[in-house]
């Protein structure tokens, strides 16, 4: 609880102190989930599931009894959170309302991503499949990633591109920001665009040159 309770304080500049905790949906998504898990680790799955469904009632956020979740996670607003069965997730997580933790089928086994340290997933993202994303990685909001993260990575798009921020190591924990990734959309068509100026370039001196030779 208490690292629950420090990662609100941290990364909610919202978050009053006091008696206001209570009032996080995330909080008691956490705490429910540490009681579910328990029941799941002995056996009992028809009261874990009977726990995280009264969470889910309660909260607006779905976390499987059979997921691994570590310390210090902070879960904003919540709404519309899915957290799967075979999911494991790192220490000091960030995630946002809106956000799919899940798997891409029925196949049995591990199926659903395992979450690094220190990683922020934005809005709205779907991280879906068993791999894994890497530590202190940013997913942004709306993007659907479908593949492996490197640690230091931000993810952006449908599908989900890793963009590397050479040399720079960003702690979420230090810029929540969802909003102000790198575009790698825009970024190819910038490529597109230098390359068709680059090309049009040439063919004009080639018409340039024939003009000036016409019987080369």
């Amino acid at each position: 609880m208490r690292d629950v309770i420090n990662g609100i304080k941290k990364r909610d500049p919202a978050f009053k102190g006091g008696i206001e905790l209570i009032l996080y949906p995330g909080f008691w998504a956490v705490l429910l989930h540490r009681a579910a898990h328990g029941l799941y680790g002995i056996h009992l799955f028809f009261l874990a599931r009977f726990v995280s469904q009264l969470s889910r009632l309660v909260t607006g956020i779905e976390i499987h009894p059979g997921a691994k979740i570590g310390k210090g996670l902070f879960i904003d607003h919540g709404m519309g959170v899915v957290i799967g069965e075979t999911c494991e997730i790192g220490d000091y997580v960030t995630i946002y309302q809106g956000v799919t933790l899940g798997g891409t089928g029925k196949q049995g086994g591990k199926r659903h991503p395992t979450i690094g340290n220190n990683v922020m997933i934005g809005a709205g993202a779907k991280v879906l499949g068993p791999f894994e994303v890497g530590d202190r990685s940013h997913i942004g909001a709306g993007s659907v990633v479908l593949q492996e993260v490197p640690d230091d990575s931000t993810v952006v798009g449908i599908p989900g591109r890793v963009v590397r921020r050479a040399g720079q190591k960003v702690n979420p924990d230090e810029n929540l920001d969802q909003v102000r990734f790198p575009d790698p959309v825009s970024m190819e068509f910038c490529k597109l665009r230098s390359r068709i100026d680059e090309l049009e370039k040439k063919l004009e001196a080639i018409a340039n040159e024939n003009i000036q030779h016409p019987d080369a």
